[in-house]
């Protein structure tokens, strides 16, 4: 199981809006030309992004888009759920007949994954990727976010063994 492109454009795109929407709607132009993303697919995915109702347009002159909700109100796993990314390292989507029309041997395993992942990603909000980077930035010890990463590795481990 992988993060796609998709999901990675997608939360890419939505740190930069959200670094930058104290200023005004931000284009999508803008975000294409920062983070080396082809304006077309920024396209499509904020189509599905304000579907979902985490961003709003802004038409006309100065235009282009902005946060729906606050930084704090925004997790990763959204975003991702947001461009239909698929999370799921089960053979059978979840379907339970995974092996010959039968939930195979291992998918409870695959499903505890599935699950840690979304919650690990839906405990990620905006405004901590925005501080993280910041103090990288800064160049200051991020040892808090690295510490949010350690416990919910620790939890997922101890998940899957149980």
């Amino acid at each position: 199981m992988r993060l796609t492109t998709k999901g990675r454009f997608a939360v890419t795109a939505m740190l930069d809006l959200a670094m930058r929407s104290n200023g005004g709607p931000v284009t999508l132009a803008g975000i294409s030309d920062r983070q080396s993303i082809s304006l077309s697919y920024l396209e499509q995915l904020f189509g599905k992004l304000r579907r979902r109702n985490l961003v709003d347009s802004v038409r006309g002159p100065g235009g282009g888009y902005c946060l729906a909700r606050t930084v704090n109100e925004i997790t990763v796993a959204d975003i991702v759920v947001a461009v239909d990314e698929p999370l799921d390292a089960t053979q059978c989507a979840g379907g339970h007949n995974c092996h010959d029309e039968h939930t195979c041997m291992t998918h409870d395993l695959w499903e505890g994954l599935n699950q840690t992942i979304h919650g690990y990603l839906a405990s990620v909000t905006l405004a901590q990727l925005i501080e993280h980077f910041e103090a990288k930035q800064r160049g200051e010890n991020v040892i808090q976010f690295e510490q949010h990463i350690g416990h919910i590795a620790d939890s997922a481990t101890h998940a899957i063994a149980h």
